[in-house]
């Protein structure tokens, strides 16, 4: 695609288990603050892992009204909070032409697992008749494109993109495709979970996913670490606005960051294992790289998708490594956010665009004796102070799924 439309991000929302917007959620990033706390909204006594990183003391009430919110499962309120968020920030507004030009594209990797499970439990122990008709709308994992498209009266494109961990990335990368085909002037996009219920700890946990270090919580996400032995599950949203330069410049919309680079591959490998390789998320950073046409040496920072996995982390590392310079700075913010699944590739485009605000890394925290398998600058501990002129984001998932973001910053 030859002069390609330039898409830009004029609006950011969040609700994460570091805060309830991504100003608190940058704020205790940089500081270096975990969100993994033990479980206690579900007896977890009798399962290996009893800890998370959950959304707490979250006032939903500037958002949605309680009346909508006992007929939605937690994923879709998280994502309808983070899309006012960036709605509201973008100020982006739709009358009677431009309405048809806006869309949403909000996934989830899992989605309504709480209102499953919750209902489930209702017919074994008392009745069918017991179940919402909202039970349905209440679950499914476009509803948040769809709650969002109704309140706001965008009538553009409204889908939700399902890829697992993947999730938040492609919403974002094809929806910003979209824009490029014409098909659209803005999109809201993102991803959203809350997938910390029994069943999903266990699932995870039974597919040796997952940390057990139970005894301490607060460093049991170690990514690039020797000792990590899986990731801590989280919940939360992320949202961006993203649109077209020219639609954002016409109403003056103040313009956060661009968006130059989507890349995407799929490890035809494995239902859950990465590639031995790394030849697929080898070939997504470089589908992105040429997407962005810039060289591996312009990149200044990467969120790795670095998820405190044995395999994963290693297999990332080299891919990098095969890539970029050595001197290329990679964190993992998971090992603060905790993995938010079909949302952590959203909230981790948004660390990006705010390091490339910033001039700052957030850093891999509770990196004690970094593994020699892992030979990345992982900027371990400590957020750094570094010009950031783009920023890139991996994401990968099960069956194989890949994809990379990059964002510039905006001049």
């Amino acid at each position: 695609m030859s002069n390609k439309v330039r898409v830009v991000v004029t609006g950011l929302g969040c609700v994460s288990p570091l805060g309830q917007d991504y100003d608190t959620t940058w704020k205790n990033l940089i500081s270096g603050k975990s969100g993994a706390k033990p479980i206690t909204h579900f007896d977890a006594s009798d399962i290996a892992t009893k800890f998370c990183c959950p959304v707490v003391d979250y006032d939903i009430s500037s958002f949605i009204d309680a009346k909508e919110a006992r007929r939605n499962d937690p994923f879709i309120i998280h994502g309808i909070c983070a899309a006012v968020q960036a709605i509201h920030e973008s100020q982006l507004v739709a009358d009677e032409i431009s309405c048809h030009r806006i869309g949403v594209s909000i996934g989830s990797g899992i989605g309504g697992i709480n209102f499953i499970e919750a209902s489930h439990s209702l017919i074994e122990s008392k009745s069918y008749r017991k179940i919402t008709p909202f039970f349905i709308p209440g679950s499914i994992t476009n509803m948040i494109s769809g709650n969002i498209s109704i309140r706001f009266n965008f009538k553009g494109p409204s889908f939700s993109i399902v890829s697992a961990c993947t999730t938040g990335t492609h919403n974002i990368g094809n929806a910003m495709r979209l824009i490029q085909c014409g098909d659209a002037d803005a999109m809201v996009v993102g991803g959203s979970e809350c997938a910390s219920t029994k069943l999903g700890i266990v699932g995870f946990g039974n597919a040796r996913a997952l940390s057990t270090r139970n005894d301490d919580p607060l460093t049991a996400s170690r990514p690039f670490d020797v000792d990590r032995d899986g990731f801590v599950m989280g919940d939360g949203a992320a949202v961006i606005v993203i649109e077209s330069l020219e639609f954002a410049q016409r109403r003056g919309a103040k313009i956060l960051a661009e968006l130059v680079g989507y890349g995407t591959s799929s490890d035809a490998y494995h239902i859950t294992s990465p590639s031995e390789n790394g030849e697929g998320p080898i070939r997504c950073m470089k589908n992105a790289l040429i997407d962005a046409k810039i060289t591996p040496e312009e990149i200044n920072y990467i969120n790795a998708h670095g998820t405190s996995t044995p395999a994963g982390d290693v297999i990332e590392s080299k891919a990098i490594g095969s890539i970029f310079p050595s001197s290329i700075q990679v964190s993992s913010t998971k090992s603060m956010t905790g993995h938010l699944l079909g949302a952590s590739g959203s909230i981790e485009a948004i660390f990006c665009i705010l390091a490339t605000i910033n001039n700052i890394i957030p850093p891999t925290i509770n990196v004690f004796n970094q593994d020699p398998d892992c030979k990345i600058d992982c900027v371990p501990n400590k957020a750094r102070a570094s010009e950031i002129s783009y920023a890139l984001s991996n994401s990968f998932g099960f069956g194989g799924t890949n994809g990379s973001l990059i964002f510039k910053k905006f001049t």
